[in-house]
C-alpha cells in the first residue's frame, strides 16, 4: 500500500459527523450523496490529468480537444464560440489556441467566407491524442465501475443525469468557468 503523504483525509462518515456536531440540521443521506459525488470528481480529475499528461497535453488542452470533435467533422469552431463553451475569456482563449498551434494539435486560419473570422481546426495529430485519451478514459472506467451490473450502470447513469438536470435548471451559467485556470 502506497505510503500517504500528509494528513488523512477523513472518511465520508467522519466528515458527515463533524459536520452535524457544527450543523445539527444536516441531512446524513444528502450529505453523503453529495460529498461522495464531490469526492468522485475530484479523484476523477486527477486520474484523467495523469492520462492526458502521459500524452503530452494538459487537462486545458484535451478541453479544447473535446470541444472540436463534439462540434463534428471537419471539427472546425471559431475562437468566440470555443471560448464561451469552455467559460473561458477570448485571451485565456487565444493563449490556448496559440499554445495547441505552436504543438501542432489545431490549426487556425482565416474562414475563406469571411476573411475578418478565424476559423480552429483539430489536426490528425489533435484526433491522435484525442483517441488515446479516451481509450485511456475508457479503460479506467470501466475499471471504476467493474462492481456495478449492467443494470446497475443503467440505473446509476439515470439517478446522475436527474441531479444534472436539476443544477442546470437552476444553475444554467455554470457550465464554463469564468476565468481561465491555466
Amino acid at each position: 500500500m502506497p505510503e500517504s503523504s500528509g494528513p488523512r483525509e477523513p472518511t465520508l462518515d467522519e466528515q458527515i459527523a463533524a459536520y452535524q456536531r457544527e450543523f445539527r440540521d444536516l441531512d446524513p443521506q444528502v450529505e453523503k450523496v453529495v460529498s461522495a459525488l464531490g469526492r468522485l470528481n475530484r479523484r476523477m480529475n486527477v486520474a484523467y490529468g495523469r492520462q492526458v499528461a502521459a500524452l503530452g497535453i494538459s487537462n486545458t488542452e484535451w478541453e479544447v480537444l473535446k470541444t472540436l470533435v463534439l462540434a463534428g467533422a471537419p471539427y472546425r469552431m471559431g475562437p468566440g464560440e470555443l471560448a464561451k463553451r469552455l467559460g473561458l475569456t477570448p485571451a485565456a482563449m487565444t493563449h490556448r489556441i496559440d499554445r495547441m498551434a505552436g504543438e501542432g494539435l489545431v490549426t487556425r486560419a482565416r474562414d475563406e467566407t469571411n476573411r475578418v473570422r478565424v476559423i480552429v481546426e483539430l489536426t490528425d495529430e489533435g484526433r491522435t491524442k484525442w483517441l488515446e485519451a479516451m481509450r485511456m478514459a475508457s479503460s479506467f472506467e470501466e475499471d471504476l465501475l467493474q462492481d456495478l451490473t449492467g443494470q446497475e450502470r443503467g440505473a446509476l447513469g439515470e439517478m446522475l443525469t436527474v441531479l444534472l438536470r436539476r443544477v442546470e435548471d437552476a444553475q444554467p451559467d455554470a457550465g464554463g468557468r469564468l476565468t481561465d485556470l491555466d
